[in-house]
């Protein structure tokens, strides 16, 4: 009688366990089909229509097909939800995770009230652009869910501390910064190969091979005058950085910098973009903004580029022992078979996984990891298992060469922004579960 009344008593704790696990991850869900950060939201007051009209004047340029294109996708995953989360995590670690469901549970039920629309978000990045000093932290906290695409490049080079919060300085560390970046190219990169060493030779070599290989499958890439700015931008990179030098997969970081600094001076969709159709000055500006953004975003990874690259290989291991802990029959399928984190998850790091997923999604993605900061390595292991996970019934029906093909020619080609939001708002809730609970990824 007593383990009968003891059990009766355990079932309704399951259910409600079970019950707010559920309804926090619906939370954390909507607050991303909201456009707001999942955890972080803050509470602005809202605008009195007094201010509005000066703000809008501030950034009038009316939205691209691009935008709207965006605001289309976001309204149907608003519809229709996130309908391909499947988070398969067992009831014994989610008791053990308890008290951080229900923290993330009572933040997201604060913020449900404050659920924007795209143009109410548009306002908020306004007024926070439009202030004498910027607070970064809540430029971040709404930079988390995506930035206006014509707002973007500001946003960038805040949210990287390229460009100085106080708007009083901000033209003249620009400038400076500029010519700092031409003084750099005049010195290293326009030079006889006979004053370079060997060693600078190669690397060179290196680069001006791995250029037309960047993003191949986007025509304005295949532009000569485009490459020869990646060839500056990665060089000069790369002499100025003799711990890492160049190393493969950097040529890939710069192209969503060189995408945004450009959407600056040149209009419509990438497919008609013309490099030759911009001043020398403003291609030196675009390039100058690109190698100091990369620089700012490498800082808080240098040990992910130097030799043997021991940042990236430390994050495989935990990227390996996260997912074994949420998906416990994937991960000893892909052991089974003799697959190694190594050989799919090493490029996903190394590239940030530009090359697995549809160029137009990156920037939208990369919203979110500069919105990250210096937390940005620790969080891509979440966005990678959920990556990863999202096909997780199709990876334990493939044997080793399968798995093989389908890791290195995964199906996005259609993705659309709901697809990578599904994905964001896994991370974020396997994020809140774990990693402030460190004993749930030790062995």
């Amino acid at each position: 009688m007593t383990n009968n009344s003891q059990r009766e008593e355990d079932q309704p704790k399951k259910e409600s366990l079970d019950s707010r696990f559920s309804q926090t991850l619906r939370n954390v869900q909507g607050l991303l089909k909201g456009r707001s950060i999942p955890g972080k939201v803050l509470m602005t007051r809202r605008l009195e229509s007094s201010d509005r009209s000066g703000l809008q004047k501030q950034y009038q340029r009316s939205y691209s097909q691009n935008d709207a294109g965006r605001s289309n996708d976001v309204d149907k995953y608003m519809q229709e939800g996130v309908r391909n989360t499947d988070i398969n995590i067992t009831v014994n670690k989610l008791r053990a995770s308890t008290s951080n469901l229900e923290h993330a549970a009572r933040e997201v039920k604060s913020a449900m009230g404050a659920r924007s629309t795209d143009s109410a978000r548009v306002l908020k990045f306004t007024k926070e652009l439009s202030g004498q000093m910027v607070v970064i932290e809540r430029l971040r906290e709404l930079s988390w869910s995506g930035v206006p695409p014509y707002m973007r490049p500001d946003v960038w080079r805040l949210l990287l501390g390229y460009a100085p919060p106080n708007s009083d300085r901000r033209e003249g560390v620009l400038r400076r910064k500029r010519i700092e970046y031409l003084d750099c190219v005049a010195q290293f990169y326009d030079i006889p190969d006979t004053e370079r060493s060997d060693d600078e030779i190669n690397m060179l070599r290196q680069i001006s091979v791995d250029c037309p290989r960047t993003v191949p499958d986007v025509a304005f890439f295949q532009q000569a005058q485009v490459q020869k700015s990646l060839e500056r931008i990665l060089y000069t990179w790369a002499i100025r950085h003799p711990a890492s030098g160049y190393v493969q997969g950097i040529n890939d970081l710069v192209t969503p910098f060189l995408v945004v600094f450009l959407s600056e001076y040149l209009d419509g969709s990438i497919d008609s973009w013309s490099i030759s159709d911009l001043s020398s000055a403003n291609i030196s500006n675009i390039e100058a903004d690109c190698y100091w953004c990369l620089s700012q975003l490498l800082d808080g990874m240098q040990d992910h580029y130097t030799f043997a690259q021991p940042g990236i290989q430390r994050l495989v291991f935990k990227l390996k022992e996260l997912v074994r802990r949420i998906d416990e029959p994937v991960s000893r399928h892909m052991e089974n078979q003799g697959l190694e984190f190594l050989q799919f998850a090493f490029r996903w790091f190394n590239c940030l996984l530009i090359r697995e997923i549809p160029f137009h999604l990156v920037t939208r993605l990369w919203d979110t990891y500069l919105a990250e900061g210096d937390a940005l390595p620790d969080f891509l292991v979440y966005i990678f298992a959920s990556f990863l996970l999202k096909w997780s019934d199709i990876l334990q029906k493939l044997d080793f060469q399968e798995l093989v093909m389908f890791l290195q020619h995964l199906p996005t080609h259609n993705w659309t922004y709901q697809e990578l939001e599904a994905v964001l708002s896994r991370a974020y809730m396997w994020h809140s579960m774990f990693n402030d609970s460190p004993s749930h990824l030790a062995g």
